[in-house]
């Protein structure tokens, strides 16, 4: 089945989801919009039950200490790789 531009444009400003998702889900729902709005929701569960089960190990942990000394934080921020622990947008 063909899927029309213009459906994927309209998927895509509903559900924010990436172009070839919005794509497959018309395909899949053949070429209906609410259904294919179910099958993205659907996918994105399974997706997010995938990732519920990784391990964050990587990471940093920043203290601040407040002029005074009586207040103070300490913030453990965790990722999957120390890759993305070294990055600028990750420490910024």
């Amino acid at each position: 089945m063909s899927i029309d531009a213009k459906l994927v444009k309209t998927l895509r400003e509903k559900t924010g989801a990436g172009m070839m998702d919005c794509k497959k889900a018309l395909q899949q729902s053949e070429g209906n919009i609410e259904g294919a709005v179910d099958y993205l929701r659907k996918s994105g569960i399974a997706k997010a039950e995938k990732k519920g089960t990784r391990v964050t190990k990587e990471g940093l942990i920043y203290s601040y200490i407040h002029a005074g000394g009586r207040l103070g934080v300490l913030l453990e921020i965790n990722c999957e790789t120390d890759f993305v622990a070294k990055t600028d947008g990750f420490t910024d």
